[in-house]
């Protein structure tokens, strides 16, 4: 925790979110890209360096505290038992602090779970405005096109302070003509927060504690209530429904879509790519159209990826080339290829300019520097060596049914079309297997295994077995044409 760091922030995240429309996954779980809406509360909030980060739940509340165990252990999840206002949500989170002996002295901020578009550097100009003002509480707000269905923020004619926050319901048609909007998103003094909070009643329509009541509380206890507007009125945009999540996502997917450009990515085609807020990059990449990059994925400088990919938790690396292939918990080398219309499934490893190519899958596999498998292929718990060639139509059979097995084929080998390897299995440095071979005993350095029954002929089968087929009576044809052509005729 810096200097300037707030003493803590506190997200709420305990709604029942019932427009979402969902019987088992609470609002705050639901995903835009790449990340929970409650992940990025709490993103934003770490970028403050709070010196504590509290998230108060409630709906389905052990889903949303494994969640948050799992991919955020920093952020501390205390439960509201009764949805009783945001009011109560703070003073919850604040009483649990102090029962763990934790007194706040500084800054507090207040957000929600449920606002994706909040970014830390909105959040920090919150915080240094309100220390800067030495406001008692300093609210976010935006100037949006359309402030319907909004709580309007009233300012003091003299000093901009904010006199009052009406909503909707209760504004009269001038107010409703104020464009400025309330967030939700607070930043309050810490002392000031604890008095005001156990003024505030229940004493309203919804039999609720309001945490906008502390901002008349602290007025007029003398304490001015300031007011920072976002800089991006989307920034404060919330998601009550799967029409606003999606409007969402595309808001904030054009976000990072602009950052990989401006930091030197080509995105072909904007309106069909998809960044997760996890993808990193480096320069000179570029992704073609109806792609999809997720997780923690990784561009390499000047690799070429898409078109019609979907690429999860994978590195690409420099000048790789990846064509109409789905990746996932792979990675492929500088220079290296894959696809099109391949499948790299978690462990698939391409070396330096390491070759996968068309319908072929790789799972749990290496690929040496400048091996192949071009074509119509399985690759499973397998080993590869460099400058080796698969054959077209090879499957690696690495499973009996209860354990997976590991094929191992040296470097510089060369393997027949349509060879079955049964693990485990060597097939040692430079040798070769012939085309249809199934492969059951390890062949040794510069040796070439056969594995294939003698071919026989059955001569006329075809006539005396299938009589009347199109094939009998093309069979009948050539036989006779045969007949007029030889010698003995």
């Amino acid at each position: 925790m810096s200097a300037n760091s707030p003493a803590a922030v506190v997200v709420l995240a305990a709604g029942g979110g019932t427009r979402m429309k969902s019987n088992s996954l609470p609002k705050v779980l639901h995903e835009v890209c790449g990340r929970s809406l409650v992940g990025h509360a709490v993103a934003a909030a770490e970028e403050l360096t709070p010196g504590q980060l509290v998230v108060v739940i409630g709906h389905l509340r052990e889903k949303v505290r494994e969640h948050l165990a799992a991919r955020h252990p920093q952020a501390r999840a205390v439960v509201q038992e009764e949805q009783n206002g945001t009011g109560h949500a703070v003073r919850t989170a604040l009483e649990a602090l102090a029962a763990d002996g934790i007194e706040l002295d500084g800054t507090v901020i207040v957000t929600t779970g449920d606002a994706p578009l909040l970014t830390g550097e909105t959040l920090r100009a919150l915080a240094d405005a309100h220390d800067a003002q030495g406001n008692g509480v300093t609210v976010l707000t935006a100037v949006v096109p359309d402030p319907f269905g909004y709580g309007r923020i009233l300012r003091d004619g003299v000093d901009g302070a904010v006199a009052a926050i009406v909503e909707e319901k209760d504004a009269s048609d001038a107010q409703r003509a104020i464009d400025e909007i309330n967030s939700g998103v607070f930043a309050f003094d810490a002392g000031l927060l604890v008095q005001a909070l156990a003024e505030v009643t229940t004493d309203n329509s919804q039999g609720e504690e309001y945490l906008t009541d502390t901002l008349q509380i602290l007025r007029k206890a003398g304490h001015r209530v300031g007011a920072v507007v976002a800089a991006d009125y989307r920034d404060i945009l919330g998601i009550n429904d799967r029409v606003q999540l999606a409007h969402a996502r595309r808001l904030l997917n054009d976000r990072l879509l602009d950052r990989a450009m401006r930091a030197g990515v080509t995105v072909v085609d904007p309106a069909t790519t998809w960044f997760d807020v996890q993808v990193s990059y480096e320069p000179d990449a570029v992704v073609l159209p109806n792609t999809q990059l997720q997780g923690g994925t990784h561009l390499g400088e000047g690799c070429e990826v898409g078109p019609n990919s979907t690429i999860k938790d994978t590195r690409i690396g420099a000048g790789a080339r990846v064509t109409n292939t789905t990746a996932d918990g792979a990675e492929v080398g500088d220079l290296a290829v894959a696809g099109p219309y391949a499948y790299l499934r978690p462990g698939a490893k391409l070396a330096r300019k390491a070759k996968v190519g068309t319908y072929v899958e790789v799972k749990n596999s290496e690929l040496g520097e400048g091996a192949k498998v071009p074509h119509l292929s399985y690759i499973g718990d397998a080993t590869i060596g460099e400058g080796a060639n698969v054959g077209a139509a090879s499957v690696t059979v690495n499973y009996d049914g209860v354990n997976k097995h590991r094929t191992v084929i040296g470097a510089h080998c060369r393997t027949g079309s349509d060879n079955m390897f049964i693990a485990p299995v060597t097939v040692g440095d430079g040798a070769y297997t012939a085309a249809g071979s199934v492969i059951t005993n390890d062949v040794p350095a510069g040796a070439l295994g056969v594995g294939r029954a003698q071919q026989r002929n059955i001569p006329g089968w075809v006539e005396r077995k299938r009589p009347g087929t199109t094939s009998a009576q093309a069979a009948a044809a050539a036989t006779a044409a045969g007949r007029e052509t030889s010698p003995e005729a």
